[in-house]
């Protein structure tokens, strides 16, 4: 059977975010025929960017409302794509925007909807998509119900990037009823002290409450800035105040999959592993040589954070 897949680009401030190309990287494993979907102030420029790089059939939805995201109006206005162009899977991103963007969609469409996946694969005329659970302890597989959509979220950096392809923008209108919403975005204010997006990063340096307090940070910071890293933290010091929560990776924080990740002066509690065990390769630095981090470590430093931290960073400053 062929597929007709749609995947939702993800742009912030007129700018596609790399997970984007991931995704069409991930639709394009299933052989289908691939749509993609790009909202936005000024859309041309992004489709035609999309289509290049294997994007297939890009649709451009451009109006002055959908240059910032709005869960309301974006979901109306791809659900008239939808109805347009009868996809079997949706594909979008395990973002704070992609997240609560397909909620809304698989209500709206009364399709199935899963999460967070980190593998997708075609058998006859099913699509399975693979979830980690409990942590990550536990994979399974889902698939739709006959007749029911398929809305599903990829977790960032477990596909690389699409780098090329022929594909065609098409230029979509859609009814102005569609573009009303009952809140509008006036302008969005970046937050000082986090250059690089943490779901995006390759790298991430993050810390725990071995730095002692909020007066170390600078220096963890300036070891992730050595590296040109994403800065997290523990759910320990962003609770004690010492950071904001939009640091925080765990459970109850940020998802993230980096290629490196640099644990300093964390304990390794489950609720913080559930959030980074799928980094490709960890790095822990702690004094307490029990410490549960390491049993997940790639690599582990057993000492003085303090002391190490700074070699570390005048050791990659040195190599810039």
């Amino acid at each position: 059977m062929s597929f007709r897949i749609l995947v939702v680009a993800e742009q912030k401030n007129g700018k596609l975010a790399n997970v984007s190309y991931e995704l069409i990287t991930a639709a394009g494993k299933l052989g289908g025929e691939i749509y993609t979907a790009v909202l936005a102030e000024d859309a041309t420029a992004l489709a035609s960017e999309l289509a290049s790089r294997g994007g297939g059939k890009v649709l451009a939805v451009a109006h002055a409302s959908l240059n910032y995201f709005n869960d309301e109006t974006y979901g109306k206005v791809i659900s008239a794509l939808i109805a347009k162009y009868k996809p079997q899977l949706i594909l979008g991103p395990a973002t704070f925007y992609g997240k609560a963007l397909f909620a809304r969609l698989a209500a709206l469409n009364s399709g199935a909807m899963a999460s967070d996946i980190t593998a997708l694969k075609a058998e006859g005329d099913k699509i399975f998509v693979t979830r980690p659970a409990y942590g990550g302890n536990v994979l399974f597989d889902l698939t739709a119900a006959d007749g029911r959509i398929f809305f599903v979220t990829v977790r960032p950096k477990i596909f690389s990037e699409s780098s090329s392809g022929a594909g065609e923008v098409i230029a979509e209108t859609v009814d102005s009823s569609l573009l009303a919403s009952r809140s509008s975005v006036k302008e969005m204010v970046s937050e000082t002290g986090q250059s690089v997006s943490l779901t995006e990063a390759d790298i991430i340096v993050t810390a725990g409450r071995g730095v002692r307090g909020h007066e170390n940070l600078p220096m963890i910071k300036e070891l992730a800035d050595a590296l040109g890293a994403g800065f997290g933290a523990s759910r320990a010091i962003v609770d004690a105040g010492w950071i904001a929560y939009s640091h925080q990776i765990g459970q109850t924080g940020k998802t993230v999959n980096p290629k490196l990740y640099i644990a300093v002066g964390i304990s390794g509690a489950i609720q913080h592993l559930v959030g980074m065990q799928s980094s490709k390769t960890i790095v822990a630095i702690n004094r307490d040589k029990d410490a549960p981090i390491f049993n997940i470590a790639s690599y582990g430093i057993v000492g003085d954070l303090f002391e190490i931290v700074p070699a570390l960073t005048k050791k990659f400053q040195a190599v810039k």
